[in-house]
């Protein structure tokens, strides 16, 4: 059954892949991007493939912008838009560690309570978290970005609870690593703050966190969104692919027996 989905930040990666999928597969899409020229780029795109999604410019940290959601009746919400950046959080420069707060978390919080009104007061619908396998997982070194998508895990569990009686679903969607850009981008945003003659954090042990990271092909999970987006039923978590799950939960049990 066709629905309708409004999904943020969808001018790039796998938002902008799923918006695309969701759109082949007979949905109705409203993509959102945070910059105009992102805007333009999609709409070329989706004219080119001959698909009809409405795509308008939204940044989740603006407030005006974030008014348009009421303009819009839709089905599902899915909160996709965010930022990735990495470094060590005993010396990360707080500014840029409260920005990734202020996008990731913050303005994600605040979009999904606009698309929340509207669907309580519908009665039914869905609101989809992009969270991360760093919403599990801590990885040296990727400590902003985790410490934001592990909020987003407290919130997406709670808002499930809060929402349920107003017949609106919540869940997450936490990809595995993805070669979309989105790591390798984050990745080189420490570089321009550390300084080695200044910081105690070792480059040689960043170069060699970052020289670790396997990432899968896009397309694999832009697949596996596209089917769970607007399914009716299926796990509160969806994680990808299969050995990043099996990964993240034998991580989760050698939690618990962790020692200092």
């Amino acid at each position: 059954m066709s629905k309708t989905i409004f999904i943020t930040g969808a001018g790039t990666g796998l938002g902008r892949g799923a918006a695309l999928g969701l759109a082949r597969n007979g949905h109705r899409v409203i993509a959102t991007t945070e910059l105009t020229s992102q805007k333009t780029d999609l709409m070329r795109e989706a004219d080119e493939k001959g698909l009809d999604i409405e795509v308008f410019k939204l940044d989740i940290t603006n407030r005006l912008d974030l008014e348009q959601i009421y303009k819009y009746d839709f089905d599902i919400f899915v909160a996709n838009a965010a930022i990735n950046e990495g470094g060590p959080l005993g010396e990360v420069p707080m500014e840029r560690f409260r920005s990734l707060f202020e996008v990731n978390v913050f303005a994600t919080l605040e979009s999904v309570q606009y698309a929340a009104r509207k669907l309580v007061k519908k009665g039914s619908g869905k609101i989809v978290f992009m969270s991360s396998m760093a919403g599990i997982s801590a990885t040296p070194y990727v400590g902003p970005y985790t410490a934001t998508k592990h909020a987003i895990e407290g919130i997406a569990q709670t808002m499930k609870s809060e929402l349920a009686e107003f017949g609106v679903k919540v869940a997450t969607i936490n990809p595995g690593p993805y070669a979309t850009g989105f790591n390798k981008r984050a990745a080189e945003e420490k570089w321009k703050w550390y300084e080695e003659e200044k910081h105690f954090t070792r480059k040689e042990d960043m170069k060699e966190q970052e020289a670790k990271l396997k990432e899968f092909d896009p397309q694999d999970m832009i697949d596996v969104m596209v089917e769970i987006i607007p399914a009716d039923h299926h796990k509160f978590r969806t994680v990808h692919p299969e050995e990043t799950e099996k990964q993240l939960k034998e991580t989760e049990q050698e939690r618990w027996g962790m020692e200092i």
